[in-house]
């Protein structure tokens, strides 16, 4: 997502990343249900009740109660639109129960919005001076600020090394230790940059904020409830739609549209034929333009893919 939220007097400028390609692939059918389950702006959202007829119905999901009221605000008075505050790890409970089997398309456009980036208080960003928060819910308990401070040192490695993907995790978490009380994002700055120097710096601080922006609020299992929970609603045909951002979120949503589940284990029937609950609408994974890489920098790590529902027999 890419957005940037202004409060009180100001606005939620949202850009979203591949409008087009992503609404094309999501609204098949124009009087159908829709689900944008990564709220955020309404940009997708705006665009997808364009799409639809007089008929056709949308609910947006976001856990942020500002996102929810932003969204809100930009759609207006629209009868199709229902917003609905909660984690999309939930879906099939957020929606009612008769849409159960009845949902055409639903919408993952995953990571941190530029609104959480842009506001210093939510702690989100290690250009600005802010509190250690990175929860995307007020209702979540579990903060960056008590991670780095009351985690071990094994710990710590271990995120920084799974959820970052940093090579130098071990002597961050060691420094990280001996440094502490960490009360702020610049104070976790500055320990990442006694370890790293260099031109490698910027890459290893953003590393280690998305390990613990991902613990926080445990971005990966809440995917993995997200599509499984999308897929029990969808109808015949209907299309999960993923937008991610990284390595980790792109590999969840490449296996589940593969195999149907998170284990990666395509099942076969009595005749050694696989089964498989999806098929793709985008051919492997479709890419953002150069053009709009230069006017929205955010895309550049976009990587979107899509599939359609196939019910299996028996």
């Amino acid at each position: 997502m890419s957005e940037v939220a202004l409060e009180s007097d100001r606005f939620f400028e949202h850009v979203p990343v591949m409008l087009q390609e992503t609404v094309d692939v999501l609204v098949h059918k124009p009087d159908g249900v829709y689900i944008d389950a990564t709220l955020g702006g309404a940009g997708h959202t705006l665009e997808i009740i364009k799409r639809l007829s007089a008929d056709g119905v949308l609910y947006g999901i976001d856990q942020d109660r500002e996102a929810i009221q932003a969204a809100k605000e930009a759609v207006g008075i629209e009868p199709r639109f229902h917003a609905v505050q909660g984690n999309f790890g939930y879906i099939d409970q957020l929606i009612p129960l008769e849409l159960h089997g009845k949902v055409d398309g639903i919408l993952f456009d995953l990571g941190v919005s530029t609104h959480q980036i842009k506001e210093p208080g939510r702690g989100f960003s290690f250009q600005e001076e802010g509190p250690l928060d990175m929860r995307m819910s007020a209702d979540l308990t579990i903060t960056a600020h008590s991670i780095v401070n009351e985690w071990n040192e094994e710990d710590l490695r271990q995120l920084f090394f799974s959820y970052g993907e940093e090579r130098l995790s071990r002597l961050i978490a060691r420094e990280v230790v001996a440094q502490r009380p960490l009360e702020t994002t610049q104070d976790l700055r500055r320990v990442i940059q006694e370890v790293v120097k260099g031109p490698q710096t910027v890459k290893s601080v953003a590393r280690i904020f998305q390990a613990l922006r991902i613990e926080v609020n445990q971005e990966l299992e809440r995917l993995k409830m997200g599509l499984s929970a999308g897929a029990k609603v969808l109808a015949p045909v209907g299309r999960l739609v993923a937008i991610s951002y990284h390595s980790l979120e792109d590999r969840i949503v490449k296996q589940f549209f593969k195999s149907g589940n998170h284990q990666g284990v395509i099942e076969k029937d009595f005749y050694g034929h696989a089964l498989k609950p999806f098929e793709e609408v985008i051919r492997g994974v479709q890419l953002p333009t150069d053009e709009e890489i230069d006017r929205n920098s955010p895309s550049r790590s976009a990587k979107l893919r899509a599939v359609s529902y196939q019910p299996m027999e028996g």
